[in-house]
């Protein structure tokens, strides 16, 4: 329920121009009210005044957002485009008043970028958006006449591209005494060559950086991955995301016996430098035989670990079942893999010492089949904590998926399953894993009853809480949808690059 003070505050910001008028006079403990109010009725212009009169040393947009005495609601899932910007130009108009202000600390992060917008314009500022608006606007700033005073530190989620690259590089490294001062408490990386990612990762602050996510087109190898880990140096990363094939042997390097584990037994080391490293995806590296080299000197347990298609063997299941961080995992994704079929005993064993922990679990593409339904329900039944399973891609008939939902309804914290499209509904020849033209090819219609057939059972079992359904392309990705044409152009270049290397070959070769 609304206290009585934010309903007073939604009022004053109902009328705007009296709200910017009126705020030399509102006591300084009710700004963050005005700042709440006013971003709940999207009233950008009072949101942007807000900020530049803002009266405090600290402000904090997450925790502003969040639930509170006043105003129970969580508005961190809007991230408004009309009112994200306004935050940013009050910002650069607390810095123009010079001495007047007292904002020392801007933390922009605590903002989760969602699939719908509940704010009144619906129009989203994601987090590569909020990177390049920041970005400009210290390059602006750094731009205009020398203001006066200390600099206010900003902490800001970071999504750097090739658009934006060299904006944030100057943001990052100022010619003269710059007005704000970012920092980085996350950073994700896309379609950058290696020698990019490393000089603007120099200029982030590794030293705070708690999050690294290099992802899709950023192009590494074991070597650069060593390079990357040894010389920026990251004391205290707690999640750690690599790109695909990011543990193949650079192409220049003679393959010499014991040279590739050197080169893992090296990476391995760096990662136990790091006290605070909990999380780590990996998902699309050929990791066969190696999850003991690189797991090994850990100096923490993981709760997170993604080894999606990494093509594990016997070795490698049987020392994550017995290994310090199987019983810590709260997320798993070992989709890819034949488990139920290749490594039961392991695997199960896996699942029974994570089952006290586990709240996610992907096995999408694991050959998962009727047969298997029963082991399947006696490894999840222990899973207690369990809130999301997701195993897309398994060749799982309509009666198996029956089965498997009545079990599902015994995990009293599940809320989220994404299941396959059930094996009836694609022509008896078709083939597993399927790609993407074989997968949109099923009886829609048939799909459609066995759903409701699959809601139903969750209906009486009084399940409403859990949301079931069947993502064909995968879930929602905020980041992905924000940059796909940018990433596009990158892909397309990056194939014209190939055809011209190989054209140039050839022609070498005659």
């Amino acid at each position: 329920m609304r206290s009585l003070r934010f309903i007073s505050a939604e009022a004053l910001v109902s009328h705007p121009q009296l709200a910017q008028q009126g705020l030399d006079s509102v006591a300084h403990n009710l700004y963050p009210l005005l700042f709440k109010a006013s971003y709940l009725q999207e009233q950008a212009e009072v949101v942007c005044a807000v900020l530049g009169h803002w009266p405090l040393e600290e402000f904090r947009l997450g925790a502003l957002l969040g639930p509170s005495a006043d105003h129970p609601e969580d508005l961190r899932d809007r991230a408004c485009r009309a009112c994200l910007e306004a935050c940013v130009r009050g910002l650069a108009s607390h810095v123009l008043q010079g001495g007047r202000r007292r904002l020392r600390l801007a933390d922009l992060t605590g903002i989760r970028d969602v699939q719908v917008q509940r704010c009144p314009c619906r129009r989203a500022l994601g987090r590569w958006g909020r990177t390049e608006l920041l970005a400009r606007t210290c390059c602006e700033l750094q731009a205009g006449p020398r203001v006066a005073g200390r600099p206010i530190e900003v902490l800001a989620d970071l999504f750097v591209t090739e658009g934006n690259f060299e904006a944030v590089v100057q943001a990052l490294r100022p010619a003269g005494p710059a007005p704000l001062r970012v920092r980085c408490p996350s950073f994700r990386a896309d379609s950058l060559s290696p020698g990019q990612l490393l000089h603007v990762l120099h200029l982030a602050g590794p030293g705070t950086l708690r999050k690294l996510e290099v992802v899709h087109n950023v192009r590494l190898h074991a070597g650069h991955v060593q390079q990357l880990l040894a010389q920026v140096g990251f004391p205290q990363l707690a999640s750690l995301t690599l790109p695909t094939k990011a543990f193949d042997m650079p192409p220049t390097c003679a393959p010499t016996p014991g040279s590739e584990d050197s080169l893992l037994t090296s990476i391995a080391g760096e990662l136990g430098r790091m006290a605070y490293l909990t999380e780590l995806s990996v998902a699309f590296s050929t990791l066969t035989g190696k999850i003991p080299t690189l797991l090994g000197p850990l100096r923490t347990p993981l709760r997170t670990l993604d080894l999606a298609n990494c093509a594990l063997n016997h070795v490698d299941m049987a020392y994550l079942a017995d290994c310090v961080h199987a019983a810590h995992l709260e997320v798993l994704d070992l989709s890819g893999h034949n488990l139920v079929h290749l490594f039961p005993s392991t695997f199960f064993r896996l699942l029974s010492q994570a089952a006290q922990t586990l709240r996610v679990l992907t096995l999408e593409d694991c050959s998962i089949a009727d047969n298997h339904v029963g082991m399947m329900i006696l490894g999840l039944s222990p899973c207690c904590r369990l809130q999301e399973f997701r195993f897309l891609g398994n060749p799982l008939s309509a009666r198996a998926l029956r089965r498997l939902f009545t079990a599902l309804c015994e995990l009293p914290r599940l809320r989220c399953i994404e299941f396959p499209v059930p094996r009836d509904c694609y022509p008896e020849d078709a083939a597993y894993p399927q790609d993407e033209l074989g997968l949109a090819r099923f009886d829609r219609q048939k799909y459609d009853l066995i759903a409701e057939e699959l809601r139903m059972v969750l209906l009486q079992a009084h399940r409403e809480d859990i949301q079931a359904s069947t993502p064909l392309y995968g879930s929602f990705d905020p980041d992905i949808e924000e940059t796909s044409n940018e990433l596009g152009a990158f892909l397309l270049q990056a194939f014209k690059t190939a055809l011209e290397n190989f054209s140039r070959t050839l022609r070498q070769t005659e």
